[in-house]
This record gives structure tokens, C-alpha cells and sequence, in this order.
């Protein structure tokens, strides 16, 4: 299980691995030739026998969600990429299309085939003007070798790409929020059902699926589904892309198989910086609940994970060590919430906005122990209660803090301050 997959990965080493050229030297474009060999419904069974999840975060079966799709339609289909990644700690979507964009070219290619799409959007956040340019450069270079446009490689098969830039707002990393936004409304999310396999982009139906999960279609395609569901568990099968960030001495992406811990994927990094120990961290980006050292060894795969207590997420491990103060932590994501919540419901729009006041205050020293209820209970009326998951991951941090470092709440309050000195807390902007 320590064993590294660079699949992904693989040719990142390579001072050109962005361009057509560096791709096809190590084999790409091979799996679309195949691909034009195989019927679309065999290559959605192909991704449904291999068990490749959503890698953007929920987990759901890819395959099956192509599946969902209504055999006959009056509109066109679709096929849009989510590439609005902006979730703290989430660092895997924009070094995957900065190093090889043409990975999810050609997945992109293979997968509207597939379910039989003529026209895919990518949509990339709107601030990452680098990778927005080198996947511009990469569909160029496609169209050029034919890849793409109409009669791909004499398949009789027709598809344009479109990469379109988002405006810069978290809450179009939802689905439904992402579909508004290309359709040129304001982002807000949408009440389901209909579903977008229904009903999405233009009241077409449409599949929408995470950088990373379009991106491993062609590895299943060319290798085979019974190769790709020989790594990672029995029920998260696979590979994926996890992302150390924080205190720990080798940051960085490492593609491993799903079911690694944390402890292994320290080793590999180098450990925490020298000199400290590991406090907290996320299993799955800021707005999953939090671990700490007693969880090192809980396999990083969907049902560990969920089973103790946390969420597999976008794999985004962010790491903390004992100079950092939790709540301190937890203010800076609630406050990132709170500007990103897009105001449509209740819950969402005003419980962020009370997480972000009283985090502040008792941050300060300046609360009571019954505060921390008042969080809990904010937090009981945004769950389950929020238009969309924004709000369900606003909680987590807060809750989760709460059950694990009550006592550290407690000495904000006693001291009259933050005990932690801000010269020493990185977090702080301290030297160490």
C-alpha cells in the first residue's frame, strides 16, 4: 500500500509534459483510438466494472452516472467538466491540468463518445489565468491533430470543447450553481429535482463530472477496468491524488491507491517539520471534519473514513501541528463560508455569518462555555436544512473542532485570550 501510482502523474518530471508531443510519447491518444473501436454503451460498462468514483468529492459511481442518463431526449447532450476548484486546501485539479492537460482532452474525448455528447464545456475558475491558457493551448493542439472538430480520426464521430472561465465564486463548484453560471445567470444552485441527467445545461441532459475522475478514464480504457480496480479497497477501487499541504516537511501531490493512511503518506513527505508533532488535520479539504494524531492509521478510502467519523472529500490533507490554534483555524474557514455562502437560503446565508461573529469573539477570549452550545445549536439548524452541501460543510469544521478540542475552546475563555503566542504559531504569521 505504500507503493506510489503515478498514472496521473506520471510524466510530470517532464519539461514538456503540457504539450501533445510530451503526451504522446508516453502513450496518449492510444486509449481514444481504442475507444473508437468499442461501442459507447461497452466503455460505460468499462468505467462502471472498474469502480471509479467521483474524485471531485461526493464519491458516487462514475459509471453509473452516465447511466442515469434518459435513452432519448428532444435536446442535445452534454458533457461538463468541473474544473471550479477553490475549496481550502484542494490543490490536486489545477497541478493535474497545469502539468498534462491533454489527460483530460482525451478523457473529455472518450467520455462524450461515450455517452454519446457532441459538445463538452470545461469549466476552469476564473482566477488560475495560467492553467486557463495551457488547456486553451492543450484543445488547440487537439483540434490540429484532429482530435478533435468533426470526423475524429474517421470515426464519423463529431465533438467540440469549449473552455469557458467561471467568474470566481465557490459556490459554482456545485453542480447546479456551475450550470447557471455557463448558461451566463448569477450562480446559484438549483432545486433537484430534475436532476442534471434530466434536465442540465440548456434543459439538455448533461453529466458533469470532476477534473480528476475524467481524467482516469483514459488509463481504464487502455489498461482494462480489471486493472484499475486491482488498487485501492474492495469498495473504493482505484487510484487518486492526495494532496499534503501545511506543517510537513515535503508538501506536495502524491497519487497513491485509495485506502493509504496518513502515516504512509507521511513517510513519503518526510513527516511533520522537524522539531513538532501533528496536532489535526483534514481528510478531505476544509470543509470535512477534522482528525487528529489518533486517526494516522484509518485508511483514506470512502467508507473508512465516513466510518470514523469524517469524509473522504477531494483528498486534501491539510496538515497542522501543535503551534496552531483550532479555533483560530476554524475562524479562517468560517469566514471564508460566510464571504462565499451565496445567499440564497436562510440557514446557509445567516449561520455562516453568526459562525463567523462569535468564532471571532471567542477567539478573542471574550465568550462563554454556553456559546459553544449556540454553535452547535447553529450548526443543528444549517445541517441537513441548506439549499445546497455548502452549508452542510460550513459545519463541519465547527463541530468537529468542538467534540475534539473542547478544552482548547475553554482556555481562550479563562485566559481572556488566545493562549497560543502568535510569535510562535505559523498560522499567526509567526516565524516558525
Amino acid at each position: 500500500m505504500t507503493t506510489l501510482t503515478p498514472v496521473l502523474t506520471g510524466n510530470w518530471d517532464q519539461p514538456d509534459s503540457f504539450t501533445r508531443a510530451g503526451y504522446e510519447r508516453g502513450g496518449g491518444y492510444k486509449a481514444l483510438r481504442k475507444a473508437f473501436g468499442m461501442d459507447p454503451d461497452d466503455i460505460v460498462q468499462a468505467v462502471k466494472d472498474s469502480g471509479l468514483r467521483g474524485r471531485g468529492g461526493a464519491g458516487f459511481p462514475t459509471g453509473m452516472k452516465w447511466g442515469f442518463l434518459p435513452p432519448t431526449s428532444p435536446n442535445p447532450r452534454y458533457l461538463v467538466v468541473n474544473a471550479d476548484e477553490s475549496e481550502p486546501g484542494t490543490c490536486k485539479d489545477i497541478p493535474l491540468m497545469m502539468a498534462n492537460p491533454h489527460v483530460l482532452v482525451e478523457g473529455t474525448i472518450i467520455s462524450s463518445y461515450a455517452i454519446r455528447s457532441n459538445i463538452a464545456f470545461i469549466y476552469v475558475r476564473g482566477e488560475v489565468l495560467h492553467v486557463i491558457r495551457r488547456l486553451h493551448q492543450a484543445v488547440a493542439e487537439a483540434y490540429e491533430a484532429g482530435y478533435l472538430g468533426k470526423d475524429i480520426l474517421g470515426s464519423g464521430y463529431d465533438l467540440d470543447i469549449v473552455v469557458h472561465s467561471g467568474a470566481g465564486a465557490y459556490i459554482c463548484g456545485e453542480e447546479t450553481a456551475l450550470l447557471d453560471s455557463l448558461e451566463g445567470f448569477r450562480g446559484w444552485p438549483r432545486l433537484k429535482p430534475p436532476f442534471p441527467a434530466v434536465a442540465g445545461l440548456y434543459g439538455g441532459p448533461t453529466v458533469i463530472n470532476n477534473v480528476e475522475s475524467i481524467a482516469s478514464v483514459p488509463s481504464i480504457v487502455g489498461n482494462g477496468p480489471e486493472w484499475f480496480a486491482a488498487m485501492g479497497t474492495e469498495k473504493s477501487q482505484g487510484f487518486g491524488i492526495f494532496s499534503l499541504s501545511g506543517h510537513v516537511t515535503r508538501p506536495g501531490q502524491y497519487e497513491a491507491p485509495l485506502g493509504i493512511t496518513l502515516r504512509e503518506l507521511l513517510d513519503m513527505a518526510g513527516g511533520i517539520r522537524e522539531g513538532h508533532r501533528l496536532k489535526f488535520w483534514t481528510p478531505g479539504g476544509s470543509s470535512t471534519p477534522i482528525f487528529t494524531d489518533e486517526h494516522l492509521d484509518v485508511p483514506l478510502d470512502f467508507e473508512s473514513v465516513g466510518a470514523a467519523g469524517s469524509m473522504l472529500g477531494t483528498r486534501a490533507l491539510q496538515i497542522f501541528d501543535e503551534t496552531t490554534c483550532v479555533v483560530r483555524a476554524v475562524l479562517r474557514w468560517s469566514e471564508f463560508y460566510a464571504h462565499e455562502s451565496c445567499g440564497k437560503c436562510t440557514p446557509c446565508r445567516e449561520g455562516t455569518y453568526w459562525y463567523k461573529l462569535m468564532l471571532k469573539r471567542l477567539e478573542a477570549g471574550q465568550g462563554t462555555e454556553e456559546d459553544l452550545e449556540t454553535l452547535l445549536d447553529i450548526s443543528d439548524n444549517i445541517l441537513g436544512r441548506a439549499f445546497c452541501a455548502l452549508g452542510d460543510g460550513a459545519t463541519s469544521p465547527v463541530v468537529s473542532s468542538i467534540k475534539l478540542f473542547r478544552d482548547e475552546y475553554l482556555q481562550h475563555f479563562e485566559r481572556g485570550a488566545c493562549p497560543f503566542d502568535p510569535a510562535e504559531s505559523t498560522l499567526w504569521g509567526g516565524a516558525k
